[in-house]
């Protein structure tokens, strides 16, 4: 394959089908199920897209028919889909259910899926060397050793060319053990130019679960990345870097659902770097766009566009118009 234009974010990782019942409770008594996708890659490209920069998804689904629903559904919001459709191997499913009011339960049917066998081969000539941002994470890691040999050679691939190098940690113990994450994200450390975490991921990888989260992330800073960006739920997040230490607030919001809350803070984060914002003005949108997101149902759907996000920015008392 052959990257067919330039584009602001390329990001590599599986996107799935995903089942969403109708109700509250049990997922074995709902009667209808609607169709979505989720990724956490292709969340925070859909988000970046949303805010006005252009967005790549490289990735590897099954040839069925929800192999088709993601590229179509991800097409749809404007990306740039770069995908290998796998005829051995089906596309990964997620069901999410809700099962008292106010939470979320996630299942995940992606073992031997098409995602998890991406390789190297995979990548389209020339796309990441031309984008201005690459951006993968922990999850696309952790699927399968070549998967991991695949998010080596893009992140290589994109600071041999100098482009800037986004990575999220996104740790996930389903998917292997915390032994396993940190022998292989560690070495990813050196290719890295922001890395986000939440205060337990970065805790994770220093080995430091009693240093406060600016210390796990002064020592993350010191293995190669130029910021590290922590988040901390509704404690806020902060980024260490050539800035020194910036701080931003949670959104005061009534959270909804908050599966995709990191994805979609990374996601404003990188459309406020990629249009030249100042570290204070990264942190304000990211945590702005994180916090209209968990106020929606869905992992990405909610994510604002411009005009949503100056209104969920503004003073309290705002009348949208």
């Amino acid at each position: 394959m052959t990257a067919s234009r330039t584009v602001d974010l390329t990001v590599l990782g599986e996107t799935m089908a995903t089942l969403v019942p109708d109700h509250v409770g049990p997922l074995r008594h709902a009667r209808t199920l609607g169709m979505t996708v989720a990724g956490s890659e292709s969340t925070v490209a859909i988000g970046v897209r949303r805010l006005g920069c252009s967005a790549a998804w490289i990735g590897r689904v099954g040839d069925d028919e929800l192999g088709r629903l993601v590229m179509s559904r991800l097409r749809g919001e404007d990306l740039e889909v770069h995908a290998v459709l796998d005829g051995a191997a089906p596309t990964g499913l997620m069901l999410k259910e809700q099962p008292v009011s106010g939470s979320r339960s996630v299942h995940y049917y992606r073992s031997g899926s098409a995602g998890s066998r991406l390789r190297p081969a995979d990548l389209p000539d020339g796309l990441v060397e031309s984008s201005r941002a690459v951006h993968s994470s922990g999850i696309t890691s952790a699927l399968s050793a070549e998967a991991a040999r695949t998010v080596r050679s893009a992140l290589s691939r994109a600071r041999a060319a100098g482009a800037t190098v986004s990575f999220d940690l996104n740790y996930r113990s389903r998917l292997w053990s915390a032994e396993e994450a940190r022998a292989e994200l560690l070495q990813l450390l050196p290719l890295v130019d922001v890395l986000f975490a939440s205060d337990d991921e970065a805790s994770l990888l220093t080995q430091r679960p009693a240093a406060s989260p600016e210390e796990n992330a002064q020592e993350l800073l010191s293995r190669g990345p130029s910021t590290v960006v922590v988040t901390m739920g509704a404690a806020g997040a902060l980024s260490v870097g050539p800035a020194g230490t910036t701080r931003a607030p949670a959104l005061a919001v009534r959270a909804v659902d908050p599966v995709g809350a990191g994805d979609s803070f990374v996601a404003g984060y990188l459309a406020a770097l990629l249009m030249g914002s100042t570290e204070e003005e990264r942190m304000a949108t990211a945590a702005a766009v994180a916090g209209v997101c968990v106020a929606t149902h869905g992992d990405w759907e909610g994510l604002p566009d411009r005009s949503a996000l100056a209104f969920a920015q503004a003073p309290a008392g705002t009348v949208a118009r």
